[in-house]
């Protein structure tokens, strides 16, 4: 299904969702929803919920109160989403991101490891680009990524608002995966996680390693 096949309150929904992840780095719950769309029955914001999931649009963990993830958008761009069965290609595995390591540069990776990644995860990305790396933490929980998952990222220097990245923090030494922001003078990294609280870096302080494209998940 098009975006414009889509009901207006399913547009609508839609459009919350999208401005709860931009805004804050982390998805509403079906009762932030309704509030923002007027909607006062659950069941009727869940209803439209599956809806979106039937028509591609949104991916739901029923695991997490805010296990929503966007899919696809309406201008055509593809947010992260969570690995399924295809056609296979390998990829670097350069270890955990860790607070304190930074993340190896792909010229200096002197190991052998590499993993089968679903090709439609890379898209049109050059796979000699593109890397994987294994999450250690909960500060993107509410962005259905967990201790133990892994993130397939694209090798790069720069972000957009709203891209997920692994991010060098230089004066304090460490590694971080967040929501990107660019706030005037400084960068603001968004946790997905309410409980944590954004960092907020000056423009020069920061060096960006590579925009998650994927996330996989550990299956226990």
């Amino acid at each position: 299904m098009n975006y414009e096949a889509l009901s207006e309150k399913q547009k609508s929904i839609l459009r919350v969702i999208e401005e709860w992840v931009n805004q804050r780095g982390y998805p509403p719950t079906i009762r932030d929803i309704g509030r923002e769309v007027g909607i006062s029955s659950t069941s009727v914001v869940n209803y439209n919920l599956n809806k979106l999931v039937d028509a591609g649009f949104i991916t739901r963990s029923k695991k997490f109160s805010r296990g929503i993830r966007v899919t696809g958008h309406n201008d055509g761009e593809m947010r992260p989403i969570i690995a399924t069965d295809s056609e296979s290609l390998q990829v670097r595995h350069l270890g955990q991101i860790v607070a304190g390591m930074p993340v190896p540069t792909l010229d200096g990776y002197a190991g052998d490891e590499a993993i089968p990644v679903p090709s439609m995860l890379i898209g049109s990305h050059d796979p000699a680009q593109v890397y994987a790396l294994t999450v250690k933490g909960h500060s993107m929980i509410d962005a259905m990524i967990d201790d133990g998952d892994m993130v397939i990222l694209k090798h790069q220097q720069t972000a957009r608002n709203g891209d997920m990245v692994a991010a060098w923090l230089i004066e304090r030494e460490e590694t971080t995966l967040k929501y990107f922001f660019e706030e005037g003078g400084r960068i603001r990294l968004q946790p997905a996680n309410p409980t944590m609280d954004p960092i907020f870096v000056e423009k020069g302080k920061i060096q960006i390693q590579g925009k998650v494209l994927a996330v996989i998940r550990r299956v226990n």
